[in-house]
């Protein structure tokens, strides 16, 4: 009994029950290869149990009097966040079935001309990965690829990672992706901020990585086209593209709505204006809008059946309940790192060492999505962690959306064999485990360095 009285409620208890529990979820999820929204469950029910949480706070008691923390951790979260990932989700299936993707490269490369493609590519991907999940980006860009390898000349990788950077930038910083939405709810971050914040220490990321290193380097490693990209070219061929007006307003109109909410809340006295923008900029009203202002220009008025709308958007929707509850399921997970006090524990300590909560930001998230591969629960379990210490801090809603930049930037970092889009790369683009692992998991590291220098800077001034 001694024991576990200090367990639960001695400082240095409290952190050897944390790092217990982020132990065992590694390796539920690494040794055991257990589905991570299944180990989070599993390691939160534990800790808490652990830490001294009664039966009837975990689950809730027989009467239902009050909410408990199992139900809370999934409500509280999901409730902010689901319907923004299932709009952004439809918003950007309905862009891919479009045939976007081929009107901005092909704008783009009349910019940049023949010798710019690579760049043209690049910014291609980063504009259709805002709307645009990371996997299926590749898959809808990854024929514009073999077609300026064949064009162009030179190694299929040279594309591949200016285009690699520009959707990978916009999976970590910018909503309605996941990684960022989620740490914004648990931080409380207004979205609109963090477009602000996302954009500034993104673009230049994106720079770094995707432009810089991931043009050097794709000129010194060569890999040949694989035989399926005839076939992802055809399929490209078939669409009917619509007009670049129409592109960019489907993608710029969400992003304007909530920029205006935010700063018209600010800047705009009490009244009717700054009413209506606070309306149409929230950002499930925004994204709503933007997907039915999508359904009509990309679908219906171009000879869609409303059933051919829907399928597309039942398909694209199939893989966001596994998405969901990992995020609930980590979401949980923090709110019995908070309940059991080793949120604060922790927080305190990271106090004691000096270090800048950015950094300590960034330091556990970074060492999470190393060890197990998962952007998404270096993100939840990270925030978690710095909840208390977020909370107690009293910080502005720039510097929030800095820490959520941080948080962000470490769940990149160095992505090799435990993470599956490592898998994705390596087979659409034809490299060797050894070539995927020069290029694309540098060219992450080089984002995720960057991307924290800037939030890193930008902190020091504010």
């Amino acid at each position: 009994m001694a024991f576990v009285d200090w367990l639960q409620n001695d400082t240095l208890g409290l952190l050897l029950l944390a790092a217990a529990s982020v132990a065992l979820l590694l390796v539920l999820i690494i040794k055991v290869k257990l589905e991570p929204f299944i180990a989070l469950l599993i390691v939160g029910i534990l800790t808490a149990l652990a830490g001294g949480v009664s039966v009837a706070d975990l689950v809730g008691s027989a009467t239902g009097a009050s909410e408990s923390i199992l139900e809370k951790g999934y409500a509280g979260t999901l409730g902010h966040i689901a319907v923004i990932i299932g709009l952004g989700t439809v918003l950007g299936a309905l862009l891919e079935s479009s045939g976007a993707a081929e009107v901005l490269l092909a704008r783009l490369t009349k910019v940049f001309g023949t010798r710019g493609t690579a760049v043209a590519i690049g910014i291609c991907g980063f504009v259709l990965g805002i709307p645009v999940f990371f996997d299926i980006g590749i898959f809808v860009l990854a024929p514009l690829v073999y077609v300026a390898a064949r064009r162009g000349g030179g190694s299929l990788v040279k594309y591949a990672l200016p285009l690699l950077a520009g959707l990978s930038v916009t999976h970590a910083f910018l909503p309605p992706h996941p990684g960022p939405v989620t740490a914004a709810g648990l931080f409380g971050v207004d979205l609109g901020w963090m477009l602000l914040i996302g954009f500034a220490v993104g673009i230049p990321a994106f720079i770094v990585s995707g432009l810089l290193w991931g043009i050097w380097i794709g000129n010194r490693v060569h890999s040949f086209i694989p035989a399926t990209s005839a076939k992802l070219q055809e399929e490209g061929e078939e669409r009917t593209p619509p007009s670049m007006g129409v592109v960019a307003l489907v993608i710029g109109l969400p992003l304007l709505l909530i920029l205006g909410g935010t700063f018209g809340n600010i800047l705009l006295p009490e009244g009717a204006l700054r009413n209506f923008l606070t309306l149409v900029g929230t950002p499930a009203i925004a994204l709503t809008l933007a997907v039915l202002l999508s359904m009509w220009l990309l679908g219906l008025r171009r000879g869609r059946s409303s059933s051919d709308i829907t399928s597309i958007i039942s398909k694209a929707l199939n893989p966001v309940g596994m998405l969901l509850l990992v995020i609930g399921s980590g979401a949980f997970f923090g709110a019995v790192l908070s309940a059991t006090g080793i949120g604060e524990a922790v927080a305190g300590s990271l106090s004691s060492l000096g270090w800048p909560i950015i950094l300590s930001a960034f330091v556990i998230s970074s060492g999470l999505r190393i060890a197990q591969g998962s952007a998404t629960v270096a993100i939840v379990t990270t925030g978690g962690i710095l909840q208390a210490a977020v909370e107690s801090g009293g910080y502005s809603q720039v510097q929030l959306a800095l820490l959520v930049a941080a948080v962000a930037s470490g769940s990149v970092i160095a992505s090799h064999v435990n993470d599956g889009g490592f898998w994705i790369i390596q087979r659409y683009f034809n490299m060797t485990v050894a070539q995927t692992l020069r290029t694309w998991t540098v060219l992450e590291t080089v984002l995720a360095l960057t991307g924290f220098a800037v939030a890193a800077g930008i902190w020091a001034v504010v």
